[in-house]
């Protein structure tokens, strides 16, 4: 791999935003799609950073290796703003390339997300803005808690009991992705000391996020000018500790040229828990 990352042509030098560890919990207030960023508390700092070109290297990542991988896979979807669509159609979708990529026996999508990179259309749409801060979207406790959340509790427990985990299935809207394209960190390259647990305060429910610290050791990808039938698959859990890829860090940035006539990026993200039955 070292040698198609000194050879990637579609690398970028950019800065990510990542946080930074001063004793105190990150707190984030959620606010409804629309309603502006949420309010959040924490130290934050823009980081320089290459970001590789992961497509001449698409056909060796692994879900289990580095946590991330990239599929083509057509919708059948006609307006991802249409949520009646979406959860009748796409939820059954990505359950289907969950099981096809992981092999596990059931999938429950539990929520998703549209984000622009577009203030003014965000708030008409009522939908939400791009992440920029390095993150993933469960901790060791919050995983097993989202599935007790769902689950009546007997169900839950027995499912807890066997191997699970969760996945985002991100998908633009429009393409090329020109604007705030996703920047992933795999398994392989992440410490667990480089990250921080950090509350996500809901009007019904405290959810738990890792936010990631700066580490040059990391090393960061993307999928340049994604299309509509293509999706990235993040792992955000798997409760299997023996080495096996557990989780991703993702975020978006800004690439340095961007066209002067882009349109801003619009994506769909899936969030799923997944079940094995041994």
């Amino acid at each position: 791999m070292a040698t198609i990352l000194e050879d990637n042509e579609n690398a970028v030098h950019t800065t990510v935003q990542f946080s930074i560890n001063n004793g105190e919990t990150p707190v984030s207030l959620v606010k409804d799609p629309g309603q502006g960023s949420d309010t959040r508390t924490g130290v934050y700092e823009d980081h320089a950073v290459t970001i590789y070109d992961g497509r001449p290297i698409a056909d060796q990542l692994d879900l289990d290796k580095q946590g991330f991988i990239l599929r083509e896979f057509d919708t059948a979807i006609t307006d991802f703003f249409d949520d009646e669509q979406v959860k009748s159609i796409y939820y059954r979708e990505m359950e289907e390339i969950v099981k096809r990529e992981t092999g596990c026996s059931e999938v429950i999508v539990f929520d998703h997300t549209i984000r622009v990179d577009d203030s003014d259309m965000a708030q008409t749409r009522k939908v939400r803005n791009p992440v920029k801060n390095m993150h993933n979207d469960f901790t060791r406790n919050s995983a097993p808690q989202r599935v007790r959340d769902i689950l009546p509790a007997d169900e839950a427990e027995a499912k807890l009991s066997k191997r699970f985990g969760s996945m985002n299935i991100w998908r633009p809207l429009i393409g090329p992705v020109e604007t705030a394209p996703l920047a992933i960190c795999g398994w392989d390259t992440l410490r667990e000391e480089d990250l921080l647990v950090a509350e996500r305060r809901y009007q019904d429910r405290l959810g738990g996020v890792l936010h990631l610290t700066y580490n040059p050791d990391q090393r960061w990808f993307y999928f340049p000018k994604m299309t509509r039938d293509e999706v990235v698959l993040l792992k955000c859990f798997d409760s299997l500790d023996d080495g096996t890829a557990k989780w991703t860090c993702h975020g978006s940035f800004q690439p340095p040229h961007i066209p002067p006539n882009a349109q801003p990026r619009q994506s769909i993200e899936i969030r799923t828990l997944y079940f094995y039955d041994d």
